[in-house]
C-alpha cells in the first residue's frame, strides 16, 4: 500500500503536467471504488480549471474552480499521464482529459481506492475533519505526542500508527523511527518522557524526509510510465531485517507482531 512519502512523490509528479489545465471530459469507467464515485464527477469536473494539488494524510486534494477531488490511491492505485488517443488498459477506471492534450488515467486493479468530491471546504470531509497533523508540519512535535499520549496503555507503534494522533507514520517508517529513537515498540505510550517524545518526533520528521528526498532523487515518469512511484530504495536499520545483525550493535534484529502488524526492532539499542 502506498504510503505518505509515496503519495507525496505521485502529487510532485503529476503536479507539474495538471495545474493550470482545464479539465475538458472526466470519464469514469468503473464507479465502483472503495466507495461509490459520485454519479455526477464528471459534470462537476468538465470545463473546471485545476487550481492546486495538495496532500492530507495519503489523499490527494485537487482543487479546482468548481471544488476540490479527494483521491486515495487504495492499496493498488496508481495516476500516470498518457496521449489521449492511447488505448486504456483493463484497470483504468477513471480518466481526467485536459487542456495540453494529456489524458490522467487513475489505475486501480484492486479497486480499493476513491474518488470523492471534497466541495469548497475539503478539510471539513468526514474523511479528513479527524485526523491528526501532518508529521513534517509545526503542528506536530514531541509535546503533542507527549500529551495525547497520556493515560496510554497501548504500544508506543501503534499509539503512532493512529491518524488520529499524527497522519502518514506507517508501518515501515514507524519501526525505523523508533529505532532511531532508542524506544522499544512495545513500550507503553503513556510511559515515555517528555523528552523521548521530543526525540521520537524529530526521528519521525527525519525518516520521512529522507524518504520523500529519495523517492525526488528516483522518480518514475508519470508520462507514458506506470505512475507508480515505488517504494523507495533505502537501507533500512530494522525493518524486515529479523534473524540479521543490528547495524549499530550487531545483536540480533527480533520481530514482533503489534496491532497485527510486524514490528523490527533490537533489544540493546532500544528500551
Amino acid at each position: 500500500m502506498p504510503e505518505l512519502p509515496e503519495v507525496e512523490t505521485t502529487r510532485r509528479g503529476i503536479s507539474p503536467h495538471l495545474l493550470g489545465q482545464t479539465i475538458i471530459a472526466a470519464r469514469v469507467h468503473h464507479p465502483q471504488l472503495r466507495w461509490p464515485i459520485p454519479v455526477d464527477l464528471s459534470e462537476r469536473l468538465q470545463g473546471a480549471t485545476v487550481l492546486n494539488i495538495s496532500r492530507r494524510a495519503k489523499y490527494l486534494l485537487l482543487q479546482t474552480s468548481a471544488g476540490t477531488l479527494l483521491v486515495h490511491l487504495g492499496m493498488s492505485g496508481s495516476l500516470r499521464f498518457v496521449d489521449a488517443g492511447e488505448p486504456r488498459l483493463k484497470h483504468d477506471h477513471v480518466e481526467l482529459e485536459i487542456s495540453n492534450g494529456m489524458v490522467l488515467r487513475y489505475c486501480d486493479p484492486r479497486r480499493f481506492g476513491a474518488w470523492l468530491w471534497a466541495g469548497e471546504v475539503p478539510e471539513q470531509h468526514e474523511l479528513l475533519v479527524s485526523l491528526g497533523p501532518e508529521p513534517l508540519s509545526d503542528a506536530f512535535d514531541g509535546e503533542h505526542l507527549f500529551l495525547r499520549s497520556r493515560g496510554k496503555t497501548q504500544a508506543i507503534k501503534t499509539f503512532i500508527m493512529d491518524n488520529h494522533v499524527v497522519v502518514g507514520v506507517g508501518n515501515i517508517y514507524a519501526s525505523e523511527s523508533l529505532f532511531m529513537a532508542g524506544i522499544l515498540p512495545t513500550r507503553a505510550a503513556g510511559s515515555i518522557s517528555r523528552a523521548r517524545y521530543d526525540k521520537l518526533a524529530e526521528c519521525i520528521k527525519v525518516v520521512l524526509d529522507r524518504s520523500i528526498t529519495q523517492g525526488g532523487t528516483t522518480l518514475r515518469d508519470f508520462v507514458g510510465g506506470d505512475g507508480q512511484p515505488g517504494y523507495f530504495q533505502q537501507q533500512l536499520n530494522v525493518y524486515g531485517r529479523e534473524g540479521e545483525d543490528c547495524r549499530s550493535c550487531g545483536s540480533t534484529i527480533k520481530k514482533k507482531v503489534l496491532g497485527q502488524r510486524a514490528s523490527f526492532y533490537c533489544t540493546r539499542c532500544q528500551h
